[in-house]
């Protein structure tokens, strides 16, 4: 596999599976021509060229110069790629890779982290560590799920060292592991040693995949120990708690919980509204409430995830010359919220309704018709229909309704309580975020 191929094998862990293969996948990366700081693939046509530098071009230069300690300039061309003077090109001399941090985000800082109930605890105590580093939270232990934001103040905490002129190093575990099996094969582990034990800060993303690599674990709890005692902060993420990681020797997991674990939970649906204002400000992005709305009740709890289709949403708009109105919005983001229905199923929606509504699931299920038992059948079924890809039909077996018009007739009664009352639209958008959410551990 080339540098190319791992680079877009590493963004593929970070995109869905659908933008993968609609635009990544079709990228070749050009072997003859790309140098260490210029990179060259060939796109299909025009539209995925536009779309891949609109999108992912920054990621995809931060993922090079992970591979190689180079940052490189990336070309995305249509066709064949012809290079002048390449071999010129190939006798410049590669830039020097930064000696004060290695490789951090300018963007990932506190003042844009938006924070919410979900997320405080590791935002105050992550801005903590950051003004008052080797004290009381070392190493700092910050876990959660996928897209929530831990890469973002593990950087911020390396943004903030860097402007005081400190030396960071950031680094995923994967790095951490192929730089250590490099240098031991070249028997370099002298380089390796200096470079992570003299350093002020240590920051290590997803920790997680040390489970069951027994000599990185070993070196790495070496490292850990050198920084420790010389009072040097270490902070890392993981998407479990120590405890909870397989095949992860005790000695680390007891040195993981010496200082103070924070979790970040799945933010609410206020948090995720203010997150995509903050991401629209400062892209220049211009949604309206109503389509901002439409994002944060239904794309998940995935912050990255939904910060990719506000970008997609402007990409395609620029390139259509077409204004982001919320047909447009709903039509650009269907392939992606089909992957969400599917996975949605009316047993979560009857499950959470019942808990919000204070309704038994067998209520709801059932024929009795008192106001708050209708009201929450009404809501489960205006649910089903939105979130979950069955028919009406298939809704109407569900909760045991005569055929199809039954649920016709209450989606149209729920759509009479929306235009009349504010609050119950508010609930809806409440409940439809709490289903997505929780859907991954009901």
């Amino acid at each position: 596999m080339n540098i190319g191929q791992k680079v877009l094998f590493e963004l593929k862990k970070e995109i869905s599976e659908t933008e993968y293969e609609r635009y990544i996948k079709k990228l070749v990366y050009d072997t003859t021509h790309s140098r260490s700081n210029m990179i060259y693939f060939n796109a299909p046509n025009m539209i995925i060229a536009k779309w891949v530098k609109t999108k992912y071009l920054d990621k995809m230069i931060h993922l090079f110069e992970l591979q190689n300690e180079v940052r490189p300039k990336i070309e995305i061309s249509v066709g064949k790629k012809q290079v002048q003077n390449s071999s010129v090109q190939q006798k410049q001399p590669l830039e020097k890779s930064n000696t004060k941090s290695t490789y951090l985000n300018p963007s990932l800082t506190f003042e844009s982290f938006i924070v919410g109930d979900s997320n405080q605890f590791a935002f105050t105590t992550a801005k903590s560590v950051a003004e008052k580093p080797g004290r009381q939270y070392n190493p700092l232990f910050i876990y959660g799920g996928v897209g929530l934001g831990k890469t973002h103040l593990l950087q911020a905490i390396g943004n903030y060292h860097l402007e005081l002129g400190k030396t960071v190093i950031y680094t995923t575990l994967e790095q951490f592991m192929n730089t250590f099996t490099s240098h031991l094969r070249s028997q370099t582990m002298d380089r390796f040693r200096d470079k992570f034990r003299e350093c002020d800060l240590l920051l290590i993303d997803d920790i997680q995949f040390l489970s069951r690599k027994e000599q990185t674990q070993e070196e790495f709890f070496h490292t850990f120990n050198e920084l420790y005692n010389a009072n040097k902060q270490i902070v890392i993420t993981s998407d479990r708690q120590p405890n909870k990681i397989a095949g992860l020797v005790d000695r680390l997991k007891s040195r993981f919980e010496w200082g103070l674990m924070a979790d970040i939970q799945p933010p609410g649906l206020e948090t995720k509204i203010a997150i995509i204002q903050k991401k629209c400000e400062l892209d220049g992005i211009n949604l309206n409430s109503e389509i901002v709305n439409f994002i944060a009740t239904n794309m998940g709890d995935n912050i990255r995830e939904i910060e990719g289709t506000i970008i997609k949403l402007n990409a395609l708009s620029s390139m259509l010359n077409q204004e982001i109105t919320l047909d447009f919005a709903q039509n650009a983001i269907k392939d992606q919220l089909k992957e969400k229905k599917e996975n949605i199923t009316i047993d979560d929606i009857v499950k959470i309704v019942s808990i919000e509504l204070n309704i038994k699931p067998s209520d709801i299920k059932s024929k009795k018709r008192t106001k708050n038992v209708v009201n929450a059948r009404r809501t489960a079924i205006y649910l089903a229909r939105n979130l979950t890809p069955n028919s009406m039909p298939q809704i109407a077996l569900y909760f045991g309704m005569k055929d199809h018009t039954a649920i016709s007739h209450a989606m149209k009664k729920i759509h009479e309580i929306i235009d009349q009352d504010e609050n119950f639209k508010v609930l809806l958008e409440e409940l439809s975020n709490k289903i997505h959410t929780n859907t991954k551990i009901l």
